[in-house]
């Protein structure tokens, strides 16, 4: 598979491959959780959806034009001279791009994986040192982007007298209740039934058989309001 790393903009309608496949690529996942303290329980972790991923690598945009200089196989577009540009003609594109308060897509593909989303061009640093004529060095960082847009909101009758009601009734925090350790049996109820509604499978109903000294005979007779252990 082909080693590269592409953005596009506008649905593709602008595009760049970088000429020079970056000595590293840095992807950075991480989570939200945020702590409180809380009276008689200390400190506690409330975990939220993970943040952005964001994406930075540095490279060089050389100034000479040779195949033998880009790390990609010969038949690949960014070594041919046609997907080839000046330097500064790269820094143009990525600063318009960022100009437009628009996001980019990055495209990222090695030998193991490829990674396709849509991102925001967080900063991009470059410049041109002495020893290197014409060759422009660049630092970017990437974020992910999430396409969002804002709901309509019909608003019911009496709305003020229902928002009244559902602001008592709504829970004021997720619920974290930890499950019952025992079910009490209702007319219908088998292991099977129970193993699956408390356990999410319902082939665990031996193991409820276990746990509780369910006899064999006793498999299609279970009383209602039996009350069965759960692991």
């Amino acid at each position: 598979m082909e080693y590269y790393i592409q953005l596009s903009f506008n649905n593709r309608s602008e595009y760049m491959y970088f000429p020079v496949t970056p000595e590293s690529i840095e992807f950075s996942d991480a989570g939200d959780g945020s702590t409180f303290n809380v009276s008689a329980l200390g400190e506690i972790n409330v975990i939220k959806s993970p943040k952005l991923r964001e994406v930075s690598f540095s490279g060089i945009f050389p100034a000479d034009y040779s195949p033998y200089h880009l790390n990609y196989d010969a038949s690949h577009p960014a070594v041919q001279k046609k997907y080839y540009s000046d330097p500064y003609e790269y820094v143009k594109k990525i600063i318009r791009w960022i100009q437009t308060g628009r996001p980019v897509r990055l495209f990222f593909s090695s030998a193991r994986y490829t990674i396709n989303m849509a991102v925001s061009i967080e900063s991009f640093d470059w410049k041109e040192t002495a020893g290197t004529v014409g060759d422009i060095q660049y630092d970017i960082k990437l974020k992910q982007f999430i396409f969002y847009a804002a709901k309509k909101v019909v608003p019911l009758k009496d709305s003020k007298d229902k928002a009244a009601s559902i602001t008592k009734t709504k829970d004021s925090r997720p619920n974290e209740k930890v499950q019952s350790k025992t079910v009490t049996l209702k007319a219908g109820d088998s292991l099977w039934s129970v193993a699956k509604a408390h356990l999410g499978d319902g082939s665990r109903w031996k193991e409820l058989q276990k746990l509780n000294g369910i006899k064999d005979a006793q498999l299609k007779k279970l009383p209602i309001g039996l009350v069965v252990k759960l692991p």
